[in-house]
């Protein structure tokens, strides 16, 4: 019980000194204030990132490859790529013939046109022609309606599968199946819409685009020749024999000689697991490196201010002294004023990467758990005690007659 009234009589006493001088206090808070933004935004971003990282990732699928031109993290090398010939689309068909580890083979080639649905339009739409097993190797459901049948594949039979978002912008309330859609000018039927997907790393939607039969997509862009090869294997254990698989069908079908270098690429989940673990580490340390000075800095500033508060209540603590009060009262009083400045400004502090983290959601996904809000106001009270305990030490050291004598 004497504890709990001690600790009364201390915030009261540390709540009145920090009115008391509201400037001095607000201006030794804004080192803490910059040091919790720091760790508080970098938090916030990085479980964002991680959010939509993994969002997106299982959208990729662990055991789902893609064969390309391009690496998909070039690096400085980028120039070596940039002369591969491109990859063909009837390589599909080889692939699905050869490969005993695949599932499923859809070659994807894309471009952008303009939608339009009577006096409805939606321009730079991302069109995808691709065939009926693009349904398996992506990853995607259907909501509404259907896939592409391989009939309908083979045929090239005008229809379409629209995202989410074009169901939503062009037609409302209204049910598209089975209405007509023109893509590029050209009259489509569309069989089905697909689940919302959101957005890739929290950037690029994926929910605004359509999908066509690829001999459709040809005859409309004749020009983009290139192609991506989506190929889903049966076993996730099996996925580095899939690669060296797919790696010797592709240099079949390029003619490379056992001398030349790969003139393709092989991309999986795993590069992007890599490059964004990377990222995260690079905001971190710099984000660590921005705290840990701030704090360094804001918590100078407290313990100036504590000492400075020692000296000027030197005869208050010897009159306190005087009547009773024990060195573990005189230590608890300044350590709680020290802890309450450093926690006001990291509830400042905290508000404010709040409010910031509004403004970069518009650039970067962020996200705020309990734990990031509770790990701030943690380092706030750590700082707080680390820079008030020297001089509340100080402060219940001081000799009572000395103390009563100073001026």
């Amino acid at each position: 019980m004497g504890f709990l009234l001690q600790l009364q009589e201390s915030l009261k006493i540390a709540l009145q000194s920090i009115f008391a001088h509201k400037l001095r206090s607000a201006l030794t808070t804004l080192g803490i204030i910059i040091g919790i933004v720091s760790v508080t935004l970098m938090n916030m971003t990085i479980e964002g990132l991680g959010e939509a990282f993994r969002s997106s990732i299982s959208a990729i699928g662990a055991d789902v490859l893609y064969i390309q031109k391009w690496p998909w993290f070039a690096g400085e090398d980028w120039w070596k790529y940039r002369n591969r010939r491109e990859i063909k689309i009837s390589y599909a068909k080889d692939i699905k013939e050869r490969s005993t580890y695949a599932v499923a083979v859809a070659p994807t080639v894309f471009s952008r046109s303009t939608l339009r649905l009577g006096s409805n339009s939606m321009e730079n739409v991302i069109v995808i022609g691709t065939t009926d097993e693009f349904i398996y190797t992506a990853g995607v459901s259907v909501e509404f309606g259907r896939f592409m049948s391989e009939v309908e594949v083979k045929a090239e039979r005008p229809v379409c599968v629209i995202g989410a978002e074009i169901a939503e912008k062009l037609f409302g309330n209204v049910n598209p199946i089975g209405r007509d859609l023109k893509i590029a000018g050209r009259t489509f039927r569309v069989v089905g819409v697909l689940e919302k997907q959101g957005k890739f790393l929290g950037l690029e939607s994926l929910d605004d685009r359509v999908y066509i039969p690829i001999g459709q997509f040809m005859r409309m862009f004749p020009w983009r020749t290139g192609a991506t090869i989506t190929v889903k294997i049966k076993n996730m254990d099996e996925i580095e024999e899939a690669i060296e698989e797919l790696r010797g069908i592709m240099r079949t079908l390029r003619r490379l000689k056992p001398w030349q270098e790969d003139d393709f690429s092989v991309n999986r989940q795993e590069l992007l697991l890599n490059a964004y673990n990377q990222t995260v580490g690079v905001i971190g340390a710099v984000g660590l490196g921005i705290t840990v000075l701030s704090l360094i800095v804001g918590g100078i500033g407290v313990m100036n201010i504590m000492f400075v508060s020692v000296k000027e209540r030197t005869r208050e603590i010897g009159i306190r002294k005087a009547v009773g009060a024990t060195q573990r009262a005189i230590l608890m009083q300044f350590l709680v004023e020290a802890i309450m400045i450093s926690l006001l400004g990291g509830v400042i502090g905290l508000i404010f990467a709040v409010i910031l983290g509004f403004v970069v959601d518009q650039i970067l996904p962020t996200s705020l758990p309990l734990w990031v809000a509770l790990l701030s106001i943690f380092i706030s009270i750590t700082v707080g005690v680390i820079s008030g305990i020297i001089p509340a030490y100080k402060a219940s050291k001081l000799d009572p007659v000395e103390s009563l004598r100073y001026e």
